[in-house]
């Protein structure tokens, strides 16, 4: 059995959709009923029907997924850490953490140097970023990212750049078909 409140409130919706009223633009626009709760919630409930029935929920970004987070404990700084997982932002944090993950790094960045005189101003430039680093009472995790010997980095770094050149002795690859001139 239905109850007679509920009928009568959607009876009511009916009756104020067929009497739309129209707006500055000249659409017509249905408002909505304010006299009880139980009539706005039946209001809410019949537009939220009508829009399945048209479809307005089809199709909607993340249709079908797990809502992300669901089950973790509240974070209130939950928009910025979305911010930054969306737009993948790096560089941001303490120094100190920011500089290991750079350090963890700094080989990798430094293998696609190709100049002597490149590498030793990227090395100069990270041992001054640590430096600076330390001296700054900013709060935090202590900085103890350890400062990179230029002259021994340097022999490294030509040490793997001469193990990536290929060997004169070995034939060059054969050019691909379309790369071939005719002669």
């Amino acid at each position: 059995m239905e109850d007679p409140r509920l009928r009568a409130a959607r009876y009511r919706v009916e009756r104020l959709q067929k009497e739309e009223t129209p707006d500055a633009t000249g659409e017509n626009v249905e408002e909505a009923p304010t006299t009880t709760p139980a009539a706005r919630a039946a209001y809410v409930e019949v537009a939220i029907q009508q829009a399945i029935r048209r479809g307005d929920f089809d199709d909607l970004p993340g249709a079908g997924k797990p809502l992300p987070d669901l089950g973790r404990a509240h974070d209130p700084d939950w928009w910025i850490r979305r911010k930054i997982e969306r737009e993948q932002l790096t560089g941001l944090g303490p120094p100190a953490l920011t500089l290991r993950v750079e350090d963890a790094e700094l080989s990798e960045r430094l293998d696609a140097l190709s100049r002597e005189e490149d590498v030793r101003e990227a090395l100069e430039d990270f041992n001054q970023r640590v430096k600076l680093a330390r001296m700054q009472l900013l709060g935090g995790p202590p900085v103890v990212t350890a400062l990179r010997d230029v002259d021994v980095e340097v022999a490294e770094w030509a040490a793997r750049r001469l193990a990536r050149m290929p060997d004169p002795d070995e034939a060059p690859p054969a050019r691909p078909w379309w790369r071939r001139s005719k002669r």
